[in-house]
């Protein structure tokens, strides 16, 4: 679940040719993610993200947690609401 989008602001020095130190800024926008595994919070860089999965309408796992196992689990979550079984061939079409 997507809580919030916040800015991140670092400072860095380099060096001129001069000798003199000189400080500039980068900002990285951090998504503040809510894992649906265990629910705990986690930050997870923009720009690694698709920008169609920044809502709350995906699911988001958090790199404790396992996101195969995760995945599974909803699938038979899934099977049991459609009280059907692993081996049945069903059109995708009719569900």
């Amino acid at each position: 679940m997507l809580l919030e989008i916040k800015q991140v602001q670092t400072e860095y020095t380099r060096l001129s040719k001069n000798g003199a130190e000189h400080t500039y800024f980068r900002t990285r926008s951090m998504a503040v993610l809510k894992c649906d595994s265990c629910s705990s919070t986690f930050e997870r860089a923009v720009k690694q993200m698709d920008y169609r999965r920044l809502s709350s309408k995906y699911t988001h796992v958090c790199p404790n947690c396992n996101p195969k196992r995760f995945a599974q689990s909803k699938g038979v979550e899934s099977r049991r609401f459609w009280n059907t079984t692993v081996d049945l061939d069903i059109d995708i079409d009719k569900i």
